[in-house]
Order: C-alpha cells, then sequence, then structure tokens
C-alpha cells in the first residue's frame, strides 16, 4: 500500500507527533537532498539498494514492479557517478515506483523531472557508471548516517524526508 496524493502528508507534522521518540523507529535524514522528479511529494514502503558507482542494481529494481514502493539507493554519499537517469526514472514511473532516494547522484535533469516520480539525491553529476553487475538489493543501509531497512515506509516534501518502521496516519 502506498500513499496517494489525495492522501496528503506533512513531514513537519510527523516530526512534530514524533519529536520525543528515542526508539528508533522514527528517523529524519539529514537536509543534504534535493529534489527531482516529476513528483514533489511521495511516500511508500521501502526496497533498498546498495552499490558503489554501479547502478546494474538500481536498473534491475525500477525495471522491475514498483508496487508504490520507494527505493532507497546507497551510493556511499559518491559525487563521482550518476546512479539514476532519465532513462531509469522512466523506467521507475512506468512501472509503479513512488520514488527513489539516492545517496548519491542523479543526471538528465530534464527528463528527471518529466517522469512521475518522486527524486530526491544529493547532485547531479552528468557522468554515468559503469556497469559491472555489483551491488546488493533489498538489504539494510546506512543512508547519511541514518539506518533505512527494507519494509520501512519512507515519507518525502519540500520539507524533508522521513523514515518509520511502519506506516504513519496523516
Amino acid at each position: 500500500m502506498s500513499v496517494s496524493a489525495s492522501h496528503a502528508f506533512s513531514t513537519c507534522d510527523f516530526c512534530d507527533v514524533h519529536k520525543a521518540d528515542t526508539s528508533g523507529s522514527f528517523r529524519v535524514l539529514p537536509p543534504v537532498f534535493k529534489h527531482y522528479g516529476g513528483r514533489a511529494a511521495f511516500a511508500g514502503p521501502v526496497s533498498t539498494v546498495k552499490c558503489h558507482e554501479d547502478n546494474t542494481q538500481v536498473k534491475a529494481a525500477v525495471e522491475s514492479p514498483g508496487e508504490g514502493r520507494v527505493l532507497v539507493v546507497d551510493g556511499g554519499g559518491s559525487l563521482r557517478r550518476a546512479l539514476v537517469g532519465g532513462n531509469l526514472a522512466a523506467a521507475a514511473a512506468r512501472n509503479g515506483w513512488a520514488g527513489i532516494v539516492v545517496d548519491g547522484c542523479v543526471r538528465d535533469v530534464a527528463e528527471l523531472n518529466a517522469a512521475q516520480v518522486g527524486i530526491a539525491a544529493l547532485a547531479l553529476m552528468p557522468l554515468p557508471t559503469e556497469r559491472r553487475n555489483e551491488g546488493q538489493r533489498d538489504v539494510a543501509v546506512q543512508i547519511q548516517g541514518v539506518r533505512i531497512q527494507p519494509g520501512d515506509w519512507l515519507y518525502a516534501d519540500a520539507d524533508g524526508i522521513v523514515v518509520s518502521e511502519g506506516l504513519l496516519s496523516a
């Protein structure tokens, strides 16, 4: 189940409700991500890819049914290669992904903005990756020091990105 546009949410409201949560079940990503993609806000259950300057597993993920999920890509914060470009953004939109969060770079900004999928990344970088068939899917990752695992829920809007162990009510 994903959160549709008709079910608006606010990451600020979620933070107001969960600001005293010390259990670790509610987490906030640092404010280092820039938003791209045709959806300003997106949310859904998390699927992950862990890779370094090789987007083989990212491509495989977005070419599979997204079912309203958010793909979280642990690119190790690398600013040397783009892990998502216009073709992968279009594939994600076509296959029903709600969004993609990349701890790394993206490229093809005009194509990203045209794709009906939310995209958040650290920066733009025109260099593509080398596909070496490396990387892991659906493993626990650390994004900017924040633990994220498959099945968590991620919510992203203009104010930021939050992660919860379960579905939050808007």
